[in-house]
């Protein structure tokens, strides 16, 4: 498997016009299970193919077991200089719910490992609106976080994922899951505690204290091109091999034993290309910009939409005065961008404003 991620590293690499890398991120599933050793061969691999920055940000998702927690300092060792650990919830009934094969106790001590070896370089992610969880429950676990945590925090609402174990439990009625309601309240007091402590809400779900903003998660916000290496991987990027001009969207092959093989065969695993058209790609940076607090600033929108503005596309539309007007949207000389209260509700501004672009672009 090392092998096939070197080289489909190197086939992408090849394939892309990214010469500079400023982040790499190994996530998905649990790479903190993969030798360290794969982690310097494939950093080796970028320094060769790439210009890696110096002070590139190194990212492992680190599953908070006592194995994940054994290998930290190696992983340290191999190039990576930041962690984020999924600790999802610090009590141990909703970890078992969850299907998590680690403890709150483990969760915690994993966290004060990972900032002795990156102080400053530690994200924990922590899931609320589970079923049994309560207001009052949600408010003890958030000061016990603050105990401990680093200067980066990820807050996601717990989703229904179809074929989980949970999935099953709330469809066949044994489990329920907490009203919009009290989610919604446990979502705006996280909001405020975490404000209260120092950190500042740059995106949705991502607060942050003392400048330690994902750098990598704010590529993909940003619109930036990125490549995807592995099974089931997910790229955006212009080719350049091939002659392209348009960006395209690229998907790995999810099937490990299929993309190795494809790997082998022809030097990457790509499963699927699509080549974005000029309105997918705005909808991109639209969805993924308003996700940010600064939302998108005109100069960032015109690097994409030279001749429409932001304010020729949505100055002139009755639904996207109304959240003006509303206080939800903000549209100024900056650019524009959800309010506090607007944040919230990303979700119903959204397709207001999608419905407007694709009107204004077609």
């Amino acid at each position: 498997v090392a092998e096939c991620l070197q080289r489909e590293t190197e086939t992408l690499l090849q394939l892309s016009q990214v010469s500079c890398i400023t982040s790499v991120f190994f996530g998905g599933g649990t790479p903190s299970l993969a030798p360290p050793s794969t982690i310097s061969i494939i950093l080796e691999t970028i320094s060769k193919h790439a210009s890696l920055h110096d002070q590139a940000e190194v990212t492992l998702e680190v599953n908070p077991t006592l194995e994940g927690r054994s290998k930290l300092v190696d992983f340290h060792h191999a190039g990576v200089n930041r962690f984020s650990i999924g600790v999802q919830s610090l009590q141990d009934e909703d970890l078992k719910r969850l299907g998590r094969d680690h403890s709150s106790a483990e969760a915690l001590q994993c966290i004060r490992e990972a900032r002795r070896l990156c102080p400053g370089r530690v994200s924990v992610d922590v899931m609320f609106g589970r079923p049994s969880q309560t207001f009052e429950s949600w408010e003890v676990e958030l000061s016990e976080l603050l105990q401990v945590c680093d200067d980066h925090v990820s807050l996601y609402q717990l989703t229904l994922e179809r074929g989980t174990q949970l999935f099953k439990q709330v469809q066949g009625g044994n489990v329920t899951m907490l009203d919009e309601e009290v989610v919604s309240e446990m979502y705006q007091h996280a909001r405020k505690t975490l404000h209260q402590h120092g950190f500042q809400q740059y995106e949705v779900s991502n607060f942050a204290r003392n400048k330690s903003g994902s750098l990598h998660n704010l590529s993909y916000w940003k619109g930036r091109q990125y490549i995807g290496v592995g099974p089931g991987a997910h790229g955006r990027f212009v080719p350049l091999g091939e002659g392209g001009v348009s960006r395209e969207a690229r998907t790995q092959t999810l099937e490990p034993d299929v993309w190795i093989r494809e790997v082998q065969e022809r030097g990457h695993g790509t499963r699927r290309r699509i080549q974005l058209s000029h309105l997918q790609l705005l909808e991109v940076v639209l969805v993924m910009g308003m996700r940010m607090t600064k939302g998108i600033n005109h100069k960032h929108w015109e690097l994409f939409s030279p001749v429409l503005g932001l304010n020729e596309i949505f100055g002139v539309s009755v639904g996207v005065r109304e959240l003006l007007q509303s206080g939800h949207l903000i549209m100024d000389d900056r650019g524009l961008r959800c309010s506090w209260d607007g944040l919230a509700v990303l979700d119903s501004i959204l397709p207001v404003l999608l419905v407007e672009l694709e009107r204004q672009i077609c």
